[in-house]
């Protein structure tokens, strides 16, 4: 539900925040209050189209926030935060949006920062509103399979699953068969390819590690000069005469002299005498490798062009001698499967022949569970039409047959709602209906059936009871009623009958104060509730009759409730 909502610099509103409780919250209030500028907050709090027209005269951005208490753990919008990477935070769930004065929006859930795609998926699934003139998802034919899925909930669910399972599998035997069958021009084209890449990397001889040992050759050979001189200073420096190994040898022999005498020297005369052997050993093998330098440019010449060679390789085909290697043998496979392609297009082509006998069952049964769910939904639907008092208004889920099956993601059914609401007249499609009175029934009606099973938390009646009058503007108040039940509801309404039925009545009103304009909102309790429904009923002036036919009309609602809620 919608615990509370923050709105500021928002069209005529400056700041106000207000806090909503469960069941059905009635918002009440002269025309032109600002009573739809609470839902259209709320509309781009969801992530509705926002502009900086929305912005209050004067401010640099309008800032929007609403409190969501979710306490299914198990409800869909959990699994969508979690997939765009949204940190939950127990039931609640946090929506804020600033629209500045550029018209760009900066979205967060949560704290943290959204597109507005985002908001919008994730608000779609936990709050629903209806106009006057529109009912979104209800009235939308493409949402019409959806809707009757979710009606008939778990009988198709297994069915549904199954179906989709070898869906996916068909999908992508279809996508392999594509790939295969392309033009003979782009298979030509694909061959000589990869036939040239194939080869261009066979040619070279990869071995792995060969790179780093060449990066080691290619380093001694550019310092050639400087590492012979160096060691050629190394050597004698430690064996020609006079130099470093003669001095260590006088100095061996003279502590060996001594040792004997002095048993302290002997530890020093053995170390200085294993340093003269091992520098001595040092000087033979630096004289054996001077020996054997001998500078090579063709060598150098080698390294670098093979060097050369696979860092076009990698250019080309990879980060590494790894991902060259690997990159070929993708490329192989494919080259095999398009040299053989006409062995492989008829085993595809089979393959798809038997999922689609497979799918053709499914799909089948799927269609049969549907048929069965369309019949209690309609039987359903005109159950709530005549407490409507729609008594001659027909309901019916029309399956439209197609000369050739397509099968797609949800099956083989393409379907629409279809209402007939005079006698003698042909049934239409739903999105046809004209009359505005109709119209709010008829989607009430729905409503009242999918509220149940469309895991929505709260829903926005925005006038929806426009065009409506006496008993049957009754009927729509305990409609309306009914529905909360199941869904926190928000309804702007006229009708007093819709205000004496609410668990929150809530007024909105406007006031003049330093040249601007405000709108402010106050919670209508006690003996001011039959005030407001007889100002609702006659207008600005509150008669006596018109405030004891309020009191009666709330005394009735309050048993209305109850026969509604434990029904």
């Amino acid at each position: 539900m919608l615990k509370e909502l923050s709105i500021k610099n928002f069209a005529i509103i400056d700041e106000l925040t207000v806090s909503f409780e469960e069941g059905l919250t009635v918002l009440t209030g002269e025309t032109g209050a600002g009573k739809s500028i609470i839902i259209d907050a709320v509309h781009l709090l969801c992530g509705g189209r926002g502009s900086q027209e929305f912005i209050r005269h004067g401010a640099k951005k309008a800032e929007l926030e609403g409190l969501f208490i979710i306490t299914n753990p198990k409800h869909g919008v959990f699994h969508k935060m979690i997939d765009v990477g949204v940190e939950i935070d127990e039931e609640s769930i946090i929506l804020r949006r600033d629209i500045n004065d550029s018209g760009k929006s900066v979205c967060r859930v949560n704290g943290k920062l959204v597109t507005l795609g985002i908001l919008r998926e994730i608000g779609a699934s936990i709050i629903d509103i209806h106009g006057q003139h529109e009912s979104q998802e209800l009235m939308d034919e493409k949402a019409h399979i959806h809707l009757l899925d979710q009606f008939a909930d778990e009988k198709i669910r297994s069915v549904k699953e199954s179906y989709k399972e070898l869906f996916a599998k068909y999908k992508k035997w279809k996508k392999d068969l594509a790939t295969l069958t392309e033009n003979e021009q782009q298979i030509a084209h694909k061959i000589d390819l990869y036939t040239f890449q194939v080869e261009e990397i066979n040619d070279a001889n990869l071995v792995i590690g060969e790179e780093e040992q060449l990066q080691e050759e290619k380093k001694k050979l550019q310092n050639f000069h400087k590492v012979f001189d160096k060691m050629s200073s190394a050597y004698e420096a430690i064996l020609s005469e006079s130099k470093g190994l003669d001095y260590i040898g006088t100095a061996m022999a003279d502590l060996q002299d001594i040792s004997d005498v002095d048993k302290n020297m002997l530890e020093l005369s053995e170390n200085v005498s294993s340093a003269f052997y091992i520098l001595q050993d040092a000087a033979y093998q630096l004289k054996n490798e001077l020996d054997e330098m001998e500078f090579d440019s063709n060598q150098l010449q080698y390294v670098e062009d093979r060097l050369a060679c696979i860092q076009t390789l990698k250019r080309k085909y990879g980060q590494s001698i790894e991902a060259i290697l690997e990159y070929k043998e993708r490329i192989f496979k494919s080259l095999e499967q398009l040299v053989n392609r006409d062995e492989q297009i008829q085993k595809t082509a089979d393959k798809i022949k038997q999922i689609e006998k497979d799918l053709e069952l499914e799909a089948n049964d799927l269609t049969d569970k549907r048929k069965n769910a369309a019949k209690q939904l309609s039987k359903a639907i005109m159950e709530q039409l005549q407490e409507l008092y729609m008594e001659k208004a027909t309901f019916s889920v029309m399956f439209h047959e197609h000369s050739k099956i397509i099968y797609n993601e949800y099956g083989i059914d393409e379907i629409s709602f279809y209402i007939s609401t005079n006698v003698g007249e042909p049934p239409k499609a739903l999105t046809k209906i004209a009359s505005g009175g109709e119209l709010s029934r008829m989607m009430l009606a729905l409503k009242s059936i999918f509220s149940k099973h469309q895991g929505i938390t709260s829903i926005i009646f925005d006038e929806v009871d426009t065009g409506v009058s006496g008993r049957v503007a009754q009927a729509i108040a305990e409609k309306i009623s009914g529905i909360a039940t199941n869904s926190q509801v928000l309804c702007i309404s006229h009708l007093p009958q819709v205000a004496a039925m609410a668990d929150q009545h809530l007024m909105i009103k406007k006031e003049v104060s330093g040249n601007r304009t405000y709108t402010i909102l106050e919670e209508v309790i006690d003996d001011r509730r039959a005030e407001e429904l007889s100002r609702m009923m006659s207008g600005a002036e509150i008669t006596s009759t018109t405030l004891e036919h309020s009191k009666e009309l709330l005394k009735l609602a309050e048993e209305r409730k109850k026969i509604l809620r434990n029904a």
